[in-house]
């Protein structure tokens, strides 16, 4: 109908009944496919050494992620938290957050042996390392503070329920006070079955946090046997425990997109995906995936000696996933963001 229409008929005294506007095409679309949106139901680290393409690969799978952590910072001291290289990239924040991505930057560690511990069972050290990270959080337009501090992980008996004790209240304290900025808090820790993983306090982690990040890789590690990295069996022991002290809502279960290269005796290298791949197809290795363990290797021959290697890929992903569905966990991580098997996104999008 011509606008001017009604307009005209009401100054004629003749009642119209104007029908209502029909939405635009634009709308439609808009609307269905806010509809057929997925749920963002992974988080992904960015490593700082290989940053423009895991920026790229964030962008790529927007509609998948919620959160994406930069490896940003270092704690060096009680008193100071360093950058490193790349890090603070403003391009690279306003980026995420455009394509409605949180920007929740990491905090490790690799402070020598017993460093972390001291500060930790000291509450007036303790106190000054969480004011240290809440300047780090207030440093850019970040949406919380992800804590990745493993260097007390092997604490000796004597010492780590008090190192437990503080690492329990420098996370409680520090996401009270990020949640009074409207900020998030997240923290990594270590899976806790057969033994391990002791050091984490679970309970007091899951009620602080908003999200805990079971790095669920490194069953086999450098410092060991060949093997692989995750196995069905060994996720479930995981999520047992995990799911029995922490709210399932709070748990990402992190999944590995690398592997390990061992030789006997020699150096263990570390691999992502693609470069594994390269590996096997440049020396013709067949594709070989490990039902019980959900995993693929192979093996070849570099200066007279035989090298193993054990890594992840959609393929595996997709063993291991039944598991995390048996506890009712949906939230994943992935470490890390360009190391992947690109197919592991269609792979994490049907849960």
């Amino acid at each position: 109908m011509n606008p001017t229409l009604p307009a005209l008929f009401a100054a004629l005294g003749l009642l119209v009944a104007v029908p209502p506007a029909p939405e635009s095409a634009l709308e439609r679309a808009s609307e269905a496919a806010t509809e057929a949106a997925p749920p963002r139901t992974v988080s992904a680290w960015l490593p700082y050494w290989d940053q423009e393409t895991g920026y790229r690969d964030a962008l790529a799978h927007a509609e998948q992620l919620h959160t994406v952590s930069p490896f940003w910072y270092q704690a060096k001291a009680a008193d100071r938290v360093e950058a490193h290289d790349n890090a603070e990239d403003t391009r690279i924040v306003d980026g995420l957050h455009k394509a409605g991505i949180k920007v929740v930057p990491t905090v490790m560690e690799t402070l020598p042996a017993g460093a972390l511990a001291a500060i930790l069972t000291d509450p007036k050290r303790r106190a000054n390392h969480l004011r240290t990270l809440l300047v780090v959080a207030e440093r850019g337009d970040y949406d919380g503070l992800e804590l990745d501090y493993e260097t007390i992980a092997p604490t000796p008996e004597p010492a780590y329920r008090k190192v437990r004790a503080g690492y329990a209240a420098l996370v409680t304290d520090l996401c009270a006070a990020l949640h009074t900025k409207g900020k998030t808090c997240a923290v990594a820790v270590t899976p806790q079955t057969d033994g391990s993983g002791r050091i984490w306090d679970y309970p007091a982690l899951g009620r602080a946090a908003d999200r805990v990040r079971i790095m669920a890789y490194n069953l086999h590690w450098e410092g060991g046997e060949p093997g692989p990295l995750a196995t069905p069996q060994w996720y479930d022991r995981t999520l047992a425990h995990a799911t029995a002290v922490i709210p399932r809502a709070k748990i990402e279960m992190a999944l590995p997109a690398y592997g390990w290269d061992w030789t006997p005796g020699g150096p263990t290298r570390h691999v992502t995906w693609k470069e594994a791949e390269a590996l096997r197809k440049r020396t013709g290795a067949p594709y070989r995936l490990d039902a019980a363990a959900g995993s693929p290797h192979f093996t070849y021959e570099e200066n007279g000696r035989e090298r193993t290697v054990w890594y992840q890929d959609a393929r595996g992903v997709a063993a291991h996933l039944p598991v995390l569905r048996k506890h009712g966990v949906t939230q994943t991580g992935l470490w890390a963001l360009g190391f992947e098997d690109p197919a592991v996104w269609k792979v994490l999008a049907a849960g």
